[in-house]
């Protein structure tokens, strides 16, 4: 019984560093153009919900990023803006790898994943049905 109360108490404590990592991903990418914000404040959002309902409600509650945190949390939506932002950062960290010259293996590995995270973003709807 202890064992189970222990890990219960360990998962609590890695849900809530992966999201306070999360956040800090989230704020970095509001400064960098080519790094995604909505992502990283979703996947805070996730962590928080199951490790702390306050933390959850802060995020929730957050006059920049609240609505739309709502917004997925009710209705999977992920508004237009957020797609075209998603697209523009990806195309151009792409268009950044290229230009460095990576082994082939890698561009076509990177080019798929962002490919298939793409298909996934404009699988969403854009707006409350």
């Amino acid at each position: 019984m202890m064992f189970k109360a222990a890990l219960a108490n360990y998962k609590k404590i890695a849900l809530l560093l992966c999201g306070y990592l999360f956040v800090a991903l989230g704020v970095i990418g509001i400064v960098l153009p080519v790094m995604p914000t909505t992502v990283f404040f979703i996947l805070a959002l996730a962590c928080f919900s199951k490790a702390s309902p306050r933390f959850a409600l802060w995020l929730l509650n957050h006059p920049r990023f609240g609505a739309s945190l709502t917004q997925w949390k009710q209705y999977k939506v992920i508004p237009l803006k957020a797609k075209v932002m998603a697209t523009v950062g990806m195309t151009a960290s792409y268009a950044l790898l290229i230009l460095l010259s990576p082994a082939a293996w890698l561009a076509c590995v990177v080019g798929s994943i962002k490919i298939a995270v793409m298909s996934y973003i404009y699988s969403r709807p854009s707006k409350r049905v």
